[in-house]
């Protein structure tokens, strides 16, 4: 403990605010100009961008030395009863990481599931044969990227830690994307330096230490009920106690990638990031 390794970047979630004219290249450029490390491209509405315009992002990234992951449709459900619906949730995965890794991403990141009244433990077993499926697919068209199932916030939704720990270790290629607002959300807890150095160690014990090498995170304000999540606020409108968050990132010698959600996106990311190198 104590030493920070390789560090922290940080990064949007999506194109910055204040990029005069909103497209990929020029959130890119403005992640630059504003002295962030990265920007998750957001497919959540669907994968609107084609195979050209993914080379041009990837170059771009690489010229200004930016690092990209990206976020996959909402619209994904791999324990859904129906066999269409079912299929498409798999392919929207399959497209999100065709053309991230064209794009430049390493992570793709997903919501897996909901439980459907299913069992936790039959919803993990459905999760992973529909996971190992996908990196199949994946490997036959030689796509090399990281499946980033995310912490859900909502309680209805598969993705508790324990649960996503449970299923990364099973599965090759694949990673937890760890939004600690929704870890909070979800819990009520994940929001003191002792839980998040719990929840640390826990991770190196399960998944190997070079999962604390390689993490992608998400963290913003939040807002939550019974029911987990309700909504993303900004960090100083939420009792995100992102200091210690941070603290025990680094005390822990954690490197990877932090995607900031904030409503006030690069506002907050930058935030976190002043917090963060403060730290020494």
């Amino acid at each position: 403990m104590g030493r920070r390794g390789k560090g922290l970047l940080f990064g949007t979630a999506g194109i910055p605010l204040s990029t005069r004219k909103s497209s990929y290249l020029t959130g890119i450029e403005r992640i630059r100009e504003l002295g962030l490390g990265g920007m998750e491209l957001e497919f959540v509405y669907g994968v609107k961008v084609n195979r050209t315009a993914a080379v041009s992002i990837k170059e771009t990234a690489r010229r200004l030395g930016i690092r990209l992951s990206a976020h996959s449709p909402y619209w994904i459900n791999l324990n859904s009863h129906d066999p269409l619906k079912l299929e498409a949730s798999r392919e929207r995965i399959l497209q999100s990481a065709r053309i991230g890794s064209l794009s430049g991403a390493r992570s793709i990141v997903f919501h897996p599931a909901f439980y459907m009244e299913d069992p936790p433990e039959k919803v993990l077993e459905v999760v992973a044969a529909n996971i190992k499926t996908i990196q199949e697919e994946l490997d036959k068209d030689g796509v090399d990227v990281v499946l980033r199932p995310e912490v859900s916030g909502k309680v209805a939704a598969f993705g508790s830690v324990d649960e996503l720990l449970e299923l990364t270790a099973r599965l090759a290629k694949v990673s937890p994307c760890f939004d600690f607002a929704h870890c909070h959300a979800r819990t009520g807890g994940f929001n003191t330096y002792n839980e998040m150095s719990g929840l640390l160690k826990k991770i190196s014990k399960r998944l190997g230490p070079q999962a604390l090498e390689d993490m992608h995170i998400h963290i913003s304000g939040i807002a939550f009920g019974k029911s987990g999540e309700l909504k993303h606020l900004n960090l100083m409108e939420s009792d995100l106690n992102y200091h210690e968050i941070l603290h025990a990132l680094a005390d822990s010698g954690c490197s990877g990638l932090v995607i900031c959600e904030s409503p006030n996106l690069e506002e907050d990311a930058l935030l976190l990031q002043e917090t963060y190198h403060k730290m020494g």
